[in-house]
C-alpha cells in the first residue's frame, strides 16, 4: 500500500544523501522513481539533486504554480513509476502537498519528502506544517551540534559566524549561510531569554 513519507531534519543530516541512495534501490530493482526538487534551489544546478558527498542525480523541478499530481500522472502515464522522491519539499505549498496525497491515495505511487522542518527562526516552512499533518509516516533525520546533541534546529549566520535574527524566511545557503545546532545552542546564539 502506498503511503506519503515526511523525512525531515536540521540541515546536514544527509537527506538528499538518502534520497539519492533510494533512488539507487528502486533502479537497481529495475523500478523507475521520479526525483523532483524546488526550481529556487539550483545551487547545484537547476534540475539536479547533489549531496555533500558528491551524489547526484537529474530532477524535475517544482515551484508555485506547478501542479505534481499532473506532473507525475503524466509522467506514469508515459512510463510506469514506481514511486515519488521530493528533495527540498519544505517549498511545496499547502495545494502541493494536498496533490502528493493525491499521487499517493489515487496513483497508488508511493511519496518520499525530503526537507527541513522549521527554518532560522525557528517556524515550521509551508510544505512541511502540511507534511507533519497529513503524512503516514514521519522520520526524523539525526544530525549533530558542535556540543555532541542532536542538532534540531538551524542558525543563519553571517559573514563573521554571527547568528542572524531577522530576514526572509527563504534565503538559499550552504554551510556558508547556515549551521544545525541543538536547541541550547540555538537559544544561546538568539540570546532567547526564559519568560518568567
Amino acid at each position: 500500500m502506498a503511503q506519503l513519507y515526511f523525512y525531515y531534519s536540521a540541515m546536514n543530516a544527509g537527506k538528499s544523501t538518502t534520497l539519492l541512495q533510494s533512488a539507487f534501490n528502486y533502479r537497481e530493482r529495475g523500478m523507475e522513481p521520479v526525483i523532483l526538487t524546488a526550481a529556487l534551489d539550483d545551487r547545484a544546478g537547476v534540475g539536479k539533486v547533489s549531496s555533500r558527498i558528491g551524489l547526484q542525480a537529474d530532477a524535475h523541478i517544482f515551484d508555485a504554480d506547478k501542479d505534481v499530481f499532473e506532473l507525475i500522472k503524466q509522467l506514469n502515464s508515459d512510463q510506469k513509476r514506481h514511486c515519488v522522491l521530493v528533495d527540498e519539499c519544505q517549498f511545496l505549498s499547502r495545494q502541493q502537498v494536498m496533490q502528493l496525497t493525491d499521487v499517493v491515495d489515487e496513483l497508488g505511487i508511493p511519496v518520499l519528502c525530503y526537507g527541513l522542518r522549521n527554518d532560522f527562526k525557528g517556524e515550521l516552512f509551508s510544505g512541511s506544517q502540511y507534511l507533519l499533518a497529513w503524512a503516514d509516516k514521519l522520520v526524523e533525520l539525526k544530525t549533530v551540534c558542535h556540543c555532541g546533541r542532536k542538532a534540531n534546529h538551524v542558525l543563519r549566520t553571517d559573514e563573521q559566524g554571527n547568528a542572524i535574527v531577522d530576514g526572509a524566511q527563504v534565503e538559499i545557503g550552504g554551510n556558508d549561510r547556515y549551521v544545525s545546532v541543538c536547541r541550547k545552542h540555538y537559544k544561546a546564539a538568539l540570546n532567547i531569554q526564559r519568560r518568567s
